[in-house]
């Protein structure tokens, strides 16, 4: 038994550290977000659950006259993992009604959109509100005025991809793994690659009703209106990552730069 709980105990390092960094580090990833998806939720989920057992074992092998009290160990871990998404998933459940609470204030509906909410606000944005039967999706006045009519169905393509698809579900279990150990190096980078992989499927999504190269126009406009605001540049490379993908080229990002550039009297 003491063995077995070892073998588990290697697996859960391998898991916890060497796996994922490879992972993030790999260029397949990106070709193939659903299957990279899949491949970061076995580890998470088999990572746990070696710890778990390694724990429980070791305290059998330790103590086996007194079951109850030799996994008390492991029960706590599990506890302790489980109390995290339980206020990971309630907080967000919180946030997401009082934001759509505000939405009904703060925002009209589109005129012949569905399920969308218009903010009369001068910056490219575009976000999902996942809410089952209630989600909405969220586009600015300056996001419709920046974007041409194709543009804009490839960007209500990506953000409906998000609610459809329940990427928001996916996120929450990870950061909520993040909560529990926020100082574990790898549940933030697991937080971060996950995002990132659940924008290229939304992508992806999108691709198949619009043309690679509007969608990577759409991207880059609405990036390069983020840009001035975006916290330490953060949302550029991303994009740029997301139009490189798409095969966009220099004429398509000279195309979004000048559009998004006010002309000049």
């Amino acid at each position: 038994m003491l063995a077995l709980a070892c073998a588990l105990a290697i697996v859960a390092v391998l898991l916890a550290w060497p796996a994922p960094v490879a992972l993030a580090r790999a260029a397949w990833p990106s070709r193939a977000p659903a299957r990279a998806l899949l491949v970061w939720q076995a580890i998470g989920l088999a990572g746990g659950l070696s710890m778990i057992g390694a724990l429980a074992l070791a305290g059998l092998a330790v103590a086996p006259t007194r079951p109850a009290l030799a996994v008390t160990p492991a029960a706590a871990l599990a506890a302790y993992l489980l109390a995290h998404l339980a206020v990971v998933v309630v907080r967000v459940e919180r946030q997401r009604r009082r934001h759509h609470a505000l939405l009904e204030l703060l925002s009209s509906p589109h005129p012949t959109r569905k399920r969308t909410r218009v903010l009369d606000d001068a910056s490219p944005v575009a976000y999902c509100l996942p809410r089952g039967v209630r989600s909405l999706t969220v586009l600015s006045r300056g996001l419709l005025e920046r974007l041409e009519p194709d543009e804009l169905a490839a960007v209500v393509a990506h953000e409906r991809a998000h609610v459809e698809q329940r990427h928001d579900v996916l996120l929450v279990a990870f950061r909520a793994w993040h909560a529990a150990l926020p100082r574990f190096p790898v549940a933030g980078l697991a937080v971060r690659e996950v995002a990132g992989l659940v924008e290229l499927l939304a992508d992806d999504s999108a691709r198949r009703s619009v043309p690679d190269a509007v969608l990577a126009r759409a991207i880059l406009a609405v990036s390069a209106g983020r840009a001035a605001e975006a916290a330490e540049g953060a949302e550029a490379p991303r994009a740029r990552d997301r139009v490189r993908r798409l095969g966009g080229g220099r004429a398509t990002r000279a195309a979004a730069r000048a559009r998004a550039t006010p002309a000049r009297g």
